[in-house]
């Protein structure tokens, strides 16, 4: 330390009196010496050069500043007052490195400037290894749709539930934001019922498809309930005669896929989910809502539960498009892609869900 100690007296005058070139020279020299020694300073060591520094680096050029805060950003004793000053700055090439890296920003001071500063200020902390509440409370107040897309895929990001309600809300504008919300497994259920509900088909679609298999258990069971609610036929059929049907069938031992498989291929609508719903557990009465809704989705889990085979599936499909609508190619082989890629454990998952709540 007796280096960097001489260097107080006139410190002042040389800053405001001093050639620019020289200032900066003399600010990246003693950011030097604390580099090189700052995994052995003690606490007073620290103190010192923060004191040298925080008095020098604001007055040095634009370039060496940004240099420095590259340089000391993820040095865990770095100079806090230093630090601070440098996080606050307006120019983003000078805080960016501080405010994306730094363990020595103080949370209070993360706050403060999310609250201050603008969209790249807000970018930049996305890229911290943690969010806090507090933190992303305000990310998503202020933030664009950039920044707001890049916290919500934060795996270290956490959310108030204040902050998970208004993410729902800038999520109904935003298909992209909706897929990368609703794949968090710490969002809430209520939440994430919320949040399909204020999104279109396609994008509920899309993300059942990319969410890992637990999370796809949960975004089923919430599209299930919103289709209990919008799906309720006005008036309830009478499957009767259907059930006396597949009772037959079940005491003769035939109740199996090739019956199902018959019924569905014959446009038989009462005996088809008659027969599921023998054969999967679940009432008839959910069934027919799962039949009767608009997407494919809920076949889809209820077939793969109870281990359908991709032909059967295919005539359960066309079933419930009705005999006078025949599907496009693709569409076709997007719904198988999707069944194939389904996994068993999830829907089965799902199926129980399903089977608990129509007996509750």
């Amino acid at each position: 330390m007796t280096v960097a100690t001489p260097l107080i007296p006139g410190l002042d005058e040389f800053v405001m009196r001093g050639d620019p070139k020289r200032v900066a020279e003399l600010s990246r020299g003693i950011a030097d010496l604390f580099v090189q020694g700052a995994a052995g300073f003690q606490t007073r060591h620290v103190e010192l050069f923060d004191q040298l520094l925080t008095g020098i680096v604001p007055q040095t050029e634009l370039a060496a500043r940004a240099d420095i805060a590259e340089r000391i950003a993820a040095i865990a004793n770095a100079p806090p007052t230093l630090i601070g000053q440098l996080a606050r700055e307006d120019n983003i090439s000078v805080a960016g490195p501080v405010l994306r890296r730094s363990p020595v920003l103080a949370e209070q001071a993360l706050v403060e400037i999310a609250r201050m500063r603008g969209q790249d200020h807000l970018l930049a902390m996305t890229e911290r290894p943690k969010l806090s509440p507090d933190l992303t409370d305000v990310i998503v107040q202020r933030g664009g749709r950039d920044v707001i897309r890049r916290t919500a895929a934060h795996a270290g990001a956490r959310f108030s539930t204040i902050g998970y309600s208004a993410l729902v809300k800038r999520a109904a504008k935003d298909g992209v934001l909706t897929i990368t919300v609703g794949q968090r497994n710490d969002l809430p259920d209520r939440l994430l019922k919320e949040l399909l509900a204020g999104s279109v088909d396609v994008v509920r679609r899309r993300l059942f498809d990319m969410a890992d298999p637990g999370r796809q258990a949960a975004v089923a069971k919430a599209m299930s309930d919103l289709s209990a609610k919008r799906e309720q036929p006005d008036k309830q059929r009478d499957f009767t005669t259907a059930q006396r049907t597949i009772l037959s069938l079940y005491r003769a031992g035939d109740l199996n896929e090739a019956a199902l498989l018959g019924f569905a291929k014959s446009f038989r609508y009462s005996e088809t989910v008659a027969a599921l719903s023998a054969i999967s557990g679940v009432p008839i009465a959910a069934v027919d809502r799962l039949m009767a809704g608009d997407r494919h989705d809920p076949v889809l889990i209820i077939s793969k539960a109870i281990g359908l085979e991709w032909p059967t599936v295919r005539s359960l499909v066309l079933l419930r498009l009705g005999p006078a609508r025949i599907p496009a190619s693709a569409d076709i082989e997007g719904i198988r892609t999707n069944y194939m890629r389904l996994s068993p454990s999830t829907a089965e998952r799902v199926v129980s869900f399903w089977r608990a709540r129509e007996t509750a």
